[in-house]
C-alpha cells in the first residue's frame, strides 16, 4: 500500500475522531474502537448506564459523516413493519406501494434495542447479517454504507428480552462508555451552559471518503503468523472450561477486519500484535456463553478473554 493512502486513511480517522470528541468527552479510546468497527463494516453494540452519552455518540458520528440517518425507540409494541417497512394499497392506481422503513439509511440508531420482541429483533438481524431485507416476499438490498449502532441497559431487566446469541454474533464489538473523568464532566456543563455541542455539528467527511477508507481496511497487510495467533485466541474461547459457547470464525473474521483498521488508523500499512490485543476484549467477549457455575463465581467474559491474551504465545 502506498504511504500516500496510508496518511489519507490516518488524517479521515483524526478528522472524525476530533469531530466527535467536540461532543463527547472523555471517551477517546471508545470512539477510538467505534470508528475501527465502522471502518471494517461492523455493526457496534453500546452497553452502559443511562446517561454515559451511548445515543449522543451515535449521533455524533452519524452527524460527522454526510450521510443520511435513522432513529428507532425500540419499545415492546415495536412491530417488525415499523423497521423493515409496510406495502400500502393506493386505490387510485390499484397497485400496492412499498413505504420504506427507517432501516433504508446509511447509519441506524437502535435505541435501547432489547427493549423489543424476539420478534422484532429478529427483523433487525437479517439487515445486520446480509445487508438487505424481506417484505412481502421480496429482497431488497441496502444502502451500501448500512451500519447500525445499538444500545442498552444492563442495569434495568423489566419489559426487557435478553438479545439471542445469534444476534451478539452479529456486533462486531460491544463496548462500554464508563463514567468520565471530573475535569471532563465540569467541561460538558460548560458546554451545554446554553445549547448542546451537537446542534452545530457539521459533516467532516463525505460518503465517498468512508467508502475508500473501508476498501483500504481491506488491503492492510497481515502476517501468516499473527493469522494464526488470532485463531489461536479465538479457539482458546470454546475450549476453555466453564464456556458453553464459544467466539465463532466471525469472531477471527472481525478480529482481522477491525485490527487492520487500527493499523490505518496508527498509519501503519501493517497489523501489529498490539493491534490485536488492543480490540481483542471488545470483539470477542460478548459472544461467549459462561455457565452459571463460572458466572457465580465471579468471572466475566471480559476477564476470560483477557486471561487468554496473557496465557497464549505472542508472534515474534
Amino acid at each position: 500500500m502506498e504511504e500516500s493512502n496510508i496518511r489519507w486513511a490516518h488524517d479521515i480517522f483524526n478528522r472524525l475522531s476530533v469531530n466527535i470528541e467536540t461532543v463527547i468527552k472523555g471517551q477517546k479510546a471508545c470512539i477510538r474502537y467505534i470508528l475501527a468497527g465502522f471502518a471494517s463494516g461492523g455493526h457496534i453494540l453500546l452497553e452502559d448506564n443511562p446517561g454515559t452519552g451511548k445515543t449522543t455518540l451515535a449521533k455524533a458520528l452519524a452527524k460527522s459523516i454526510d450521510a443520511d440517518f435513522k432513529r428507532i425507540q425500540f419499545t415492546p409494541d415495536l412491530l417488525p413493519s415499523d423497521i423493515l417497512g409496510v406495502s400500502v394499497f393506493d386505490p387510485s392506481q390499484k397497485v400496492f406501494t412499498l413505504h420504506k422503513g427507517p432501516v433504508f439509511t446509511h447509519i441506524l440508531l437502535a435505541d435501547e434495542i432489547n427493549r423489543a420482541s424476539p420478534r422484532t429483533q429478529s427483523a433487525l438481524l437479517e439487515s445486520m447479517a446480509e445487508g438487505q431485507v424481506s417484505i412481502d416476499g421480496n429482497q431488497l438490498n441496502l444502502a451500501g454504507l448500512f451500519f447500525v449502532i445499538a444500545t442498552q441497559n444492563p442495569i434495568e431487566s423489566r419489559g426487557t428480552y435478553p438479545l439471542p446469541e445469534a444476534q451478539m454474533d452479529r456486533f462486531a464489538m460491544q463496548l462500554q462508555l464508563g463514567y468520565i473523568a471530573r475535569e471532563d464532566e465540569v467541561a460538558v456543563l460548560t458546554e451545554q451552559r446554553q445549547t448542546h455541542p451537537i446542534q452545530t455539528l457539521t459533516p467532516c467527511v463525505s460518503l465517498e471518503e468512508v467508502s475508500r477508507l473501508r476498501h483500504m481496511v481491506n488491503q492492510v497487510f497481515i502476517s501468516r503468523e499473527l493469522k494464526e495467533y488470532m485463531v489461536d485466541l479465538v479457539t482458546a474461547t470454546r475450549e476453555a472450561p466453564g464456556v458453553l459457547l464459544g467466539a465463532s470464525p466471525r469472531a477471527s473474521i472481525t478480529l482481522m477486519r477491525t485490527a487492520s483498521a487500527l493499523a490505518l488508523f496508527d498509519n501503519q500499512a501493517f497489523v501489529t500484535p498490539d493491534h490485536i490485543q488492543e480490540i481483542a476484549v471488545s470483539v470477542i467477549a460478548h459472544r461467549l456463553v459462561l455457565d452459571s457455575q463460572l458466572r457465580f463465581s465471579g468471572v466475566t467474559a471480559r476477564f476470560l478473554v483477557e486471561d487468554i491474551l496473557t496465557s497464549i504465545p505472542v508472534p515474534v
